[in-house]
């Protein structure tokens, strides 16, 4: 298979994945000791004896910690139990300790699910507590260990604290797979326990890939490919491994258990190291910290101060309009639907208050923009006040907090008005007789002409009147020209 092919997967072979997201949390300090939990800061600045792992340290329970996960936890429906805080033991030079501080068969959090928007359900095993490792920097050699001049260890990221979410291997699709990282992705920010921002490494996904034939129900061998820091990357390194490993099967060979590096660039994975059992990493309990005892107290505590979650969000918002659902997805993923109730409970039509929103107010700060303000503006565009050019125009200047934010005052000051409608229809005769061959285009049966040429006489009009022009007149008027 070449770096470059998009690889699809044959109709006799079924796909089989489970996804182990680490997500960071975002608390001010790390898990057990006191240094500052923050991104991009002077390597090793932010560390101490303990995160080091230096002797005669101890470690001490961040609470945050403790309560953020048991929120993560419930947000996917997860039961609380009492656990264990437990020692990983392997060699790795980002692991000052030699020992990862995890949970193993005693996690916080167990037996959860994940919807989809399309009602698909992922089973979630697990969502336990761990510290995060360093980072290990290989300089030369295409940034690989083997072929390193040499290599340089970061221990800020050292005793970060995380979450790992497990899944079941239910996830069939690529598309199911992007879905639920996407989907847990909008959980996290809603409850305000993660950044979840994968380009920084926050939010961190491993791949567990293997296939079978359809109608089967056997695992097989599976490969894990390691940290994929963006859902377009794991949509294509799932979609690559899947086909490797069906390639082996057809040849008479078969996949080795392994974890798996994906190389973006090449559009391909390679190998890493052999994969270890639980049994290879001997776990056993970690003597220097208490276990964590829940009461059905905090448990409640935490359940009467969960957020109206992604999926409910979205469904009030498409209970109110007709829109794609993914204009509705996309509201809900920049936290604009409570700016958008605020509108329609304004009065403005749903519809026209989601569509604006999902098309121009794309922005970092729409603070300034209220429901009632964002309401008179699509008022202002359904009344004929404005058209959409110019309502498009009004908003960027309302969310810039221009002439207070106020749409009328905004309009007036651009000098938008209304063009008559026989000032337009005036126009709009000129344009055809002035272009005799586009008009005749226009109203021939081709309907990529007429699509073309409507964009021409549209853009022609917009021009002529500087974006005063309503671009569903120009459509009506035109469209009844050409009837006769």
């Amino acid at each position: 298979m070449t770096g470059l092919h998009e690889p699809t997967l044959p109709a006799e072979w079924e796909l089989v994945v489970g996804l182990e997201v680490h997500v960071e949390l975002a608390t001010q300090t790390k898990l057990f000791c006191g240094c500052a939990n923050e991104f991009s800061t002077e390597p090793n600045t932010n560390v101490c004896p303990t995160c080091l792992g230096l002797p005669g340290s101890l470690p001490v329970m961040n609470e945050t910690v403790v309560d953020f996960a048991m929120r993560l936890g419930r947000a996917l429906g997860c039961s609380i139990h009492p656990s264990v805080m437990a020692r990983k033991n392997y060699f790795y030079p980002d692991m000052a300790k030699d020992f990862q501080t995890t949970q193993y068969d005693q996690p916080t959090n167990r037996d959860g699910e994940l919807a989809l928007a399309d009602g698909t359900v992922v089973g979630i095993e697990r969502a336990h507590i761990e510290e995060d490792a360093g980072k290990t920097t290989h300089v030369g050699g295409g940034g690989r260990i083997n072929d390193a001049t040499y290599s340089l260890v970061d221990y800020n990221r050292a005793g970060v604290p995380l979450v790992e979410i497990v899944s079941h291997p239910d996830i069939r699709t690529v598309e199911h797979a992007k879905a639920y990282v996407s989907e847990l992705r909008d959980i996290l920010l809603a409850i305000a326990v993660s950044d979840a921002k994968m380009e920084e490494g926050s939010m961190r996904v491993d791949a567990n890939v293997s296939v079978r034939p359809v109608g089967s129900s056997e695992l097989r061998t599976r490969c894990e490919l390691k940290n994929i820091n963006s859902i377009r990357s794991l949509g294509r390194a799932i979609e690559y491994e899947a086909c490797r490993h069906v390639d082996l099967y057809e040849s008479d060979e078969a996949p080795r258990q392994e974890t798996r590096h994906w190389d973006e660039d090449g559009g391909r994975s390679t190998a890493g190291r052999s994969k270890e059992d639980a049994d290879d990493y001997r776990y056993f309990q970690e003597p220097d910290l208490v276990p964590l005892t829940p009461t059905p107290e905090q448990v409640a505590a935490i359940d009467g101060a969960m957020p109206v979650l992604p999926a409910a969000r979205r469904a009030r918002l498409g209970e109110l309009s007709a829109v794609a659902d993914d204009v509705v997805a996309t509201v809900v993923e920049r936290c604009q639907d409570a700016l958008a109730l605020g509108a329609i409970e304004a009065g403005a039509d749903a519809d026209k208050v989601l569509t604006r929103i999902q098309n121009d107010l794309a922005v970092d700060d729409w603070s300034a923009v209220t429901g009632q303000t964002l309401a008179t503006l699509v008022q202002m565009e359904s009344g004929g006040e404005l058209s959409a050019t110019q309502a498009k125009q009004v908003l960027a200047d309302m969310a810039a907090g221009n002439h207070g934010g106020d749409p009328k005052s905004i309009a007036e000051a651009r000098g938008f008005e209304a063009m008559e409608s026989d000032a337009l229809e005036t126009l709009i005769d000129q344009l055809i007789n002035d272009n005799p061959d586009e008009w005749f285009r226009f109203t021939s049966d081709d309907e990529g002409d007429r699509k073309k040429m409507q964009g021409f006489f549209t853009g022609q009009i917009m021009k002529a009147t500087k974006g005063q022009a309503d671009g569903r007149a120009v459509a009506e008027l035109l469209s009844r020209k050409s009837a006769g």
